[in-house]
């Protein structure tokens, strides 16, 4: 699903760039259509830490100036020639609801939606930009032509995914992006991007379980369609921090033992163990109560859970995963869907999750170009 395209003009570039701004680092995909088929330029991340005087790794809440900044150091660092982009939405800055209402047809519905949408919106609607969209039937029930008024008028309720924006926050991405001289061609919540690169038309309901710095997001996926979603207040700056208070060592030197970027001293192994069973339990067990939920008021268990993120690339985590939410386990290979050069597939597959949002925008843009 997309995001406010209708108010953003089409650009004539071949290459196009998936932007994901998150609260501790940007990434940033450049794709080009060669073949028929999308093929990776160039793809780079930037650590937002420094910017804000404060550790790599840490979530930050830097200006749109400094955003913008850093976008610009990063789009140069790796060398990303195009200027025509789409643009991640954090989830948080959204508000998304399926709504119950009569089947009338197109024309109807854009007058129908904004009235009904203020039953579930806290703000005024005229503080917030709206989209929407109809929700498929099931395969088993029949479907049914929008512009079929008469066919329409024999149902009694039709479901529609209503999703908000709230202007300021697409004012502060506005002003991002002109700080870094890039024309943007739409924005979309980060959700909708990550359905694109991970999902195919599998008919079968799936996690997506995004593990950032300051939290960890859950989504329940059936046909393409948010089921439900959750966000759990705790993500990989919880294991750092908690880290560096266990070791009593600085939050740098506990982020490099996290990445496996540092060897941990005698006796460090086993507070590693513990601090990250302590915080890794706590998510588990809320996502695998999500899960319980959902399974219980549909009647229907889950194919599989997709890890994606920059906290799942924790080692181990699939693992730990794996036998705290007692599910199919697997991580996010966006990369899976484009051309890439050989040589880095083995980085990709590692990097992959990280980058599922910035490969969905890129994607979407790149079809949009036809």
């Amino acid at each position: 699903m997309g995001f406010l395209s209708r108010f953003f003009g089409s650009a004539t570039e071949q290459s196009v760039l998936g932007i994901d701004i998150g609260s501790s680092s940007i990434k940033v995909v450049q794709l080009k259509r060669k073949g028929g088929k999308a093929s990776l330029e160039t793809y780079g991340e930037l650590a937002l830490g420094p910017y804000a005087h404060t550790e790599i790794g840490r979530a930050t809440n830097l200006s749109a100036e400094e955003l913008g900044t850093a976008l610009r150091d990063l789009l140069q660092e790796c060398k990303a020639t195009s200027r025509n982009c789409g643009v991640a939405i954090p989830f948080a800055s959204s508000l998304i609801s399926t709504i119950e209402i009569p089947a009338v047809s197109d024309r109807e519905l854009a007058s129908i939606i904004p009235i009904e949408a203020r039953k579930y919106i806290p703000v005024p609607i005229t503080e917030v930009s709206l989209d929407w969209s109809v929700i498929p039937r099931a395969k088993n029930e029949p479907d049914f032509n929008q512009d079929d008024v008469k066919k329409l008028s024999k149902r009694d309720k039709i479901d529609v995914l209503v999703v908000a924006i709230h202007n300021d926050s697409i004012s502060r991405y506005q002003e991002i992006m002109k700080a870094a001289s890039l024309q943007v061609a739409f924005y979309e919540i980060e959700i909708f991007s990550a359905i694109r690169a991970l999902l195919e038309n599998d008919p079968a309901p799936v996690m997506i379980f995004d593990m950032g710095a300051a939290s960890t997001k859950l989504y329940i996926v059936e046909r393409g369609i948010i089921r439900n979603s959750h966000t759990i207040n705790r993500g990989s700056q919880d294991l750092t921090l908690s880290l560096s208070t266990a070791l009593g060592i600085s939050v740098e030197q506990a982020e490099l033992l996290k990445r496996g970027l540092a060897n941990p001293h005698q006796g460090q192994e086993n507070v590693m163990e513990t601090v990250f069973s302590t915080t890794l339990n706590f998510i588990f067990s809320e996502a695998e109560r999500v899960i319980l939920n959902y399974q219980k008021k549909y009647n229907k268990n889950l194919s599989r859970v997709y890890l994606v993120g920059g906290g799942v690339k924790l080692r181990g985590f699939i693992e730990d995963a794996r036998k705290g939410l007692e599910s199919d386990i697997l991580p996010g290979d966006p990369f899976s869907k484009i051309d890439t050069p050989v040589f880095l597939e083995s980085v990709l597959k590692v990097t992959g999750p990280e980058f599922t949002v910035a490969v969905g925008i890129a994607l979407r843009r790149l079809q949009e170009m036809g």
